[in-house]
């Protein structure tokens, strides 16, 4: 069931979203070669904490840390650690927040030091498929013309889009309805409304769009040892258009 949202509700929620968007913000200076997955897990949650909020993935089915920290072929739900970070490295961030009631969700890739052409470009590529999906998510559309959107745009690039993970309802729990894909046919799926919000978080690979699940049972990696990068922000539908709650300009 979609749970549309109240006006109040979602401006709990962007406040929410601008905590989360904070801790970004500031990681962007903090990642560097040398710095270990664990370090940045404490780093964004002592920031979540002095802001008043809650990591809300810790003890979501058992997930131990306040973010998830995947790097290269790693594709999501990656476990902070002490591996320490290379230069030429990327890694992407995801964690959801909790603020008084409010909860966002939004993932972000970096590059670590100097990064090759081809992972800056893999960067860029599956940011600007974000922000084309978002465009798509006006009243009126359906939630399949946010997956063709972003499929419409990377594969021709010599990208691939992950079909095991999908954007999400977000609202009263972590992960509400509607499930929002990356790839697919428009005109399908269900009709965006007013009041919806709900996540759009394109997992793009260099190589085979299959994954496997490593031995702790969370982490996925890519079939084939490519690359892969994720960016994801939490939208809201208002009247006035599309709201990015975890918006970091």
């Amino acid at each position: 069931m979609i749970y549309l949202k109240t006006e109040e509700q979602i401006k709990k929620m962007h406040e929410s979203g601008k905590l989360l968007a904070e801790v970004h913000k500031n990681l962007r200076s903090f990642i560097k070669p040398g710095v270990t997955t664990m370090e940045i897990n404490n780093f964004a949650e002592k920031i979540i904490r002095d802001g008043g909020g809650i990591p809300e993935q810790i003890g979501y089915y058992g997930y131990p840390y306040a973010t998830c920290t995947s790097v290269n072929d790693e594709v999501c739900h990656g476990f902070p650690s002490d591996r320490v970070l290379k230069d030429g490295d990327i890694i992407t961030v995801d964690m959801v927040v909790n603020l008084d009631g409010g909860l966002s969700d939004s993932a972000w890739s970096y590059g670590v030091g100097e990064i090759s052409k081809e992972m800056q470009e893999l960067l860029d590529v599956t940011k600007e498929s974000l922000y084309r999906g978002i465009e798509v998510s006006i009243e009126g559309n359906r939630i399949g013309d946010i997956g063709n959107a972003i499929q419409s745009y990377v594969e021709p690039l010599g990208y691939s889009v992950v079909r095991d993970f999908v954007g999400h309802g977000i609202g009263k729990s972590m992960h509400e309805d509607p499930q929002v894909l990356h790839f697919g046919k428009p005109g399908r799926g269900q009709r965006i409304q007013k009041g919806m919000v709900f996540t759009i978080e394109p997992m793009i690979n260099t190589g085979d769009w299959k994954v496997k699940i490593d031995d702790n049972e969370w982490t996925a990696r890519t079939i084939d040892g490519g690359m892969s990068a994720q960016y994801e922000h939490t939208i809201a539908i208002t009247e006035n258009g599309v709201l990015i709650l975890t918006e970091q300009d």
